[in-house]
């Protein structure tokens, strides 16, 4: 049986029967500043202990108010991120050296104060974001491919803004061909999108170092427009949403006590045991979200 990977929160780990399965996707949602980023970065650190490895953040966001990820992970872990060029691919060599330097952190968009909808750009802006989307691509499955091969086993993809619909977002395009074309296809075949021409020539040197992508998780933070826990719980998960599509939801959020607003969690979906229909409530410390 495959182990599940600790989210690396006190307490979480046992309403979710033992951990995240790997192999899969978990969605994170709330509204800003409710947890979801140092929740995000949790699960990546906890990858050093199960793994030996800590995860990889690839962050969406596309304002220039970013999501503090350097700053988050170096006060709560002591861990120096170390940024990959969104400009660059690494030259195939250094997939296959024994310290490459490939980054475990991506920002792929700066488009400061702009936001990523189709209404909120006219035709030549929305282009532009296209366009933009395209030459980023390749440094995108170098730096998960890169990263897959040197056992890393989690990724963290933040930074996806609220929209009306899914289809106006050019996050959630992003999203769909990281988590489809990337992070659950066949590794042979992610090599061969990224080295092309050089494949064949390759070929067996990457055989000999693949990675088995049933074991990679993968944590979705997504900002929700909703602030408080219950409209949250009471959300419908449409077909096709990326939330109805995940293995595991979970909703952060406010919550009433007496005249007073707390944060608490709900599990909303996790399929391969049973958790709890409570709200749980959690708090945030110097080390990340607390359960208990």
């Amino acid at each position: 049986m495959t182990a599940r990977q600790s989210t690396g929160v006190q307490g979480l780990d046992e309403l979710l029967g033992g951990g995240l399965l790997p192999g899969t996707l978990t969605v994170i949602s709330g509204a800003t500043g409710i947890g979801k980023t140092q929740l995000g970065l949790q699960f990546a650190a906890a990858g050093q202990a199960q793994e030996g490895q800590r995860g990889i953040i690839f962050d969406m966001s596309s304002r220039g108010d970013g999501q503090n990820h350097a700053d988050y992970a170096r006060r709560m872990f002591d861990w120096p991120l170390q940024i990959a060029d969104p400009a660059r691919t690494p030259p195939l060599d250094q997939f296959f050296a024994e310290l490459p330097r490939l980054g475990n952190y991506l920002r792929v968009f700066d488009y400061q104060g702009k936001r990523v909808t189709r209404g909120d750009l006219d035709f030549e802006g929305w282009q532009d974001w296209q366009s933009e989307l395209a030459r980023k691509l390749t440094a995108a499955i170098a730096f998960f491919y890169g990263n897959f091969l040197h056992g890393v086993r989690r990724a963290v993809i933040d930074g996806v803004e609220p929209v009306g619909r899914a289809s106006d977002s050019i996050q959630f395009d992003l999203f769909e061909y990281v988590y489809h074309q990337i992070l659950r296809k066949d590794p042979e075949w992610v090599a061969r999108d990224l080295f092309r021409e050089r494949f064949r020539e390759n070929a067996g040197r990457i055989a000999a170092a693949t990675y088995d992508n049933r074991q990679v998780g993968c944590l979705l933070l997504y900002t929700s427009a909703e602030v408080m826990l219950e409209e949250l719980a009471a959300r419908p998960l449409e077909e096709g949403d990326v939330l109805s599509n995940a293995n595991t939801v979970i909703y952060l959020g406010k919550v009433r006590d007496g005249n007073r607003l707390r944060r608490a969690l709900y599990v909303a979906k996790h399929r391969g045991s049973a958790c709890t229909d409570e709200f749980v409530p959690y708090t945030i410390d110097d080390r990340g979200l607390r359960i208990g």
